[in-house]
């Protein structure tokens, strides 16, 4: 009978040490071609969203670009001169280390072992010294809203992240509803917009101007379905903005109970949706921290926050119209300071 010559030890032993040389490399190949999940870090720990954004986010059952991430940190924020952001923000941090989190005494503490941030901060008042700490660090930044407390402030932030190419943006959840997205793309069988009516509720908080604090929400509404270009802003009452855009087009902001808008357009009129949670911006923050690309364009931003200051400024004037440009100017001057001071002790 034919046998196979026997192998010398030496030689098997060799042999076999290749193959798991081999297994182990090919292990670490498929090790390094998987996503490294990325540790998310919260500023602000004040608001509800920290606890829901954290629990889309962390969800073990979180699939898609969602699965990427993992919220692992925290820096509480509270403003004491405000009730909605100071008597809150025990509680929440509570939460949030129940759930995993590490609690972290300063933002410059934390920012070492996150790669993004959410700057979650009820009140906008602290965002642009936040957002500056945040750039420093080189970190891509989501900012809840408001963007911060003043046009002023918007136009800083989105400056210094620039100089430092430092990917942010800001939104309401309200703008990634689907049926919002589908007028904006023309996907929704309107035609060409002529006229829309956006509405939310509009609690004041009197350290940001009316719209900011809650009545952001329907204006983002408005500003998805309508874009930019409006020129001038009527507050016709406390709960009732009316923009007047360049192309004729008349957007409304309407404080009611709820979310929504109806359109009227060139094919037909009725609703534009509805609201649908915030799981759909949340999916928007975790791929704009994957590819460093903003789903809103800052000039938008900027002018949604300019059509609610132009509406402070038209209730000073008893309704009368208010031009947006006006309004930017203004801001932009008031920016312009801001930042040489900045420069200057920074």
């Amino acid at each position: 009978m034919f046998r196979l010559p026997r192998l010398p030890s030496a030689l098997l032993i060799s042999a076999a040490a290749c193959l798991l040389v081999g297994f182990l490399m090919n292990a670490a190949e498929g090790e390094e071609a998987s996503p490294r999940v990325k540790k998310l870090g919260l500023i602000g720990l004040d608001t509800s969203h920290a606890i829901a954004f954290t629990d889309i986010i962390n969800d073990p059952k979180a699939d898609g670009v969602l699965a990427e991430f993992q919220v692992v940190a925290g820096y509480p924020n509270g403003m004491p001169d405000n009730p909605f952001s100071w008597d809150r923000v025990g509680g929440y941090t509570e939460q949030l280390r129940q759930k995993g989190l590490q609690i972290f005494d300063s933002i410059e503490a934390m920012l070492p072992h996150v790669d993004a941030v959410l700057i979650e901060s009820v009140d906008g008042r602290p965002h642009l010294e936040q957002a500056r700490k945040v750039i420093a660090a080189r970190k891509p930044m989501f900012i809840d809203k408001p963007m911060a407390a003043s046009l002023r402030d918007v136009i800083l932030i989105f400056r210094l992240a620039e100089e430092a190419n430092v990917p942010v943006f800001s939104s309401s959840s309200l703008r990634f509803s689907s049926g919002f997205q589908a007028v904006r793309k023309g996907e929704a069988g309107f035609g060409q917009i002529k006229r829309c009516l956006a509405w939310s509720p509009m609690s004041i908080e009197p350290h940001h101007p009316d719209l900011f604090w809650y009545g952001i929400h329907g204006v983002e509404t408005l500003y998805t379905i309508m874009g930019t270009g409006c020129q001038t802003v009527v507050r016709e009452s406390q709960n009732r903005v009316v923009g007047t855009w360049k192309d004729g087009r008349v957007g409304i902001f309407e404080e009611r109970k709820g979310y929504g808008a109806e359109v009227e357009g060139t094919e037909k009129s009725g609703s534009a949706g509805s609201y649908e949670g915030y799981k759909p911006l949340v999916v928007e923050i975790c791929n704009f921290f994957k590819t460093g690309v903003s789903p809103v364009p800052k000039e938008e931003t900027i002018e949604l926050f300019a059509f609610m200051e132009a509406a402070d400024v038209s209730k000073q004037l008893g309704g009368k119209p208010v031009a947006i440009a006006d309004v930017l100017a203004k801001a932009q001057a008031e920016a312009e300071k801001k930042y040489q001071e900045l420069k200057s002790n920074p």
